[in-house]
């Protein structure tokens, strides 16, 4: 089976560029994205075949940047035409799935619908000037428009959870296989659990890292405990907002134990990740969620929001909680630090849930006959 990969860009350490990575080496696949930064996405890109596409947009730079930036995918694979003979095109982070304008046999690995566009919209919307809503909200208008015409068309459509699947159900009106990515659960192990909780997630206010601070606040403020350490880790992006955000958390964490990371390494993640005493989650109705996983297969309890993938992956009362509000989140922080054999059998449990439910052995099984049902279509 040949395969090529569209991506529209490669360069944070996210979960899309995780599972791109492993479908790339998988099936030696060519990938074409439009933006490509080898030093701050995953090394593995490094040894393999990408292909930088992009016409730039007249006066596109003259938007703001995430505009400017959809503009430029958008128009790019809504009129590549691919010249070399291929099997199946695997399109990922929307709007790479706009290949399909012009190429038959798209397999669209849809690890959610624009959030920007819909069930985050509004949100967003509250933290833009005038002129900014009125260019978003034209460009909104219009990738529904040319996404209506062009999903509709696509052969097959994959995701991540059944959070996603109903999504794509609700803005697409497409019925989508939901295909859990899998989780290298060998490569994360359990040093010790130190004095501190770690919240690794790109710098974004949908991942609400103000959420876990004010939660590590009442967590203090209940126990008295100082000596714990709240640290957040994770990608920051050229992205005015994204900035703008880690200031924000910043001076929210003033007079806390936090230690704030951005652009880690792999090695740093997964060690942190190893001596931590828990890990938490508040990213918004998160898609799927590739950080309980990882919390499971190092062996921590996970603290996570009751919201999206978590609800799916964290079994409540056995691998972790789900937490309704950052004050029970704070609350469930201080009784795993008052019961530390809590705290290890839920790891335990963790770690056996993931490699039994989240291996790539068993993700790659349910794609390779995605991949086929999509060949099939197409040739019909």
């Amino acid at each position: 089976m040949k395969v090529i990969i569209a991506q529209p860009y490669l360069n944070i350490k996210g979960g899309a560029e995780r599972v791109v990575l492993e479908i790339a080496k998988h099936y030696d696949a060519k990938i074409y994205t439009l933006e490509y930064d080898k030093k701050n996405t995953f090394e593995g890109f490094s040894e393999l075949d990408i292909n930088i596409i992009g016409k730039d947009i007249p006066l596109s730079g003259m938007l703001p940047y995430k505009a400017s930036q959809g503009l430029r995918f958008g128009y790019n694979f809504y009129n590549l035409e691919l010249k070399e003979d291929y099997d199946v095109i695997n399109a990922h982070i929307s709007p790479s799935e706009w290949i399909r304008h012009k190429n038959k046999g798209v397999l669209w690995y849809c690890h959610t619908p624009p959030r920007e566009v819909y069930d985050l919209y509004a949100e967003r919307m509250k933290y833009r000037t005038y002129k900014e809503k009125f260019i978003y909200a034209t460009m909104a208008k219009a990738y529904k428009m040319v996404s209506h015409k062009v999903v509709g068309k696509i052969e097959c459509i994959a995701t991540n959870s059944e959070t996603t699947k109903e999504r794509i159900a609700r803005y697409f009106e497409r019925e989508a296989d939901v295909a859990n990515p899998g989780i290298d659960y060998n490569a994360f192990e359990n040093k010790a659990y130190e004095k501190f909780f770690f919240y690794p997630s790109r710098i974004t206010p949908n991942k609400r890292q103000d959420y876990v601070i004010n939660a590590f606040k009442k967590f203090v403020s209940k126990t008295g405990r100082k000596d714990y350490r709240l640290v957040l880790a994770g990608a920051l992006s050229k992205n005015p907002e994204h900035i703008a955000y880690l200031t924000k958390i910043k001076k929210l964490s003033n007079g806390l134990n936090v230690k704030i990371i951005t652009n880690i390494s792999d090695k740093e993640l997964k060690g942190l990740y190893s001596r931590a005493y828990a890990v938490l989650f508040a990213a918004i109705n998160e898609d799927y969620g590739y950080i309980p996983l990882e919390a499971m297969a190092s062996r921590k309890p996970v603290i996570s929001v009751n919201e999206g993938g978590p609800k799916e992956t964290v079994l409540d009362g056995k691998t972790g909680f789900l937490v309704n509000s950052d004050k029970e989140m704070g609350d469930k922080m201080a009784m795993l630090v008052d019961h530390p054999s809590t705290a290890e059998q839920m790891g335990k449990e963790g770690q056996k849930r993931v490699s039994l439910l989240y291996s790539w052995k068993a993700f790659f099984k349910k794609f390779d006959s995605l991949l086929e049902d999509t060949k099939k279509r197409s040739d019909l």
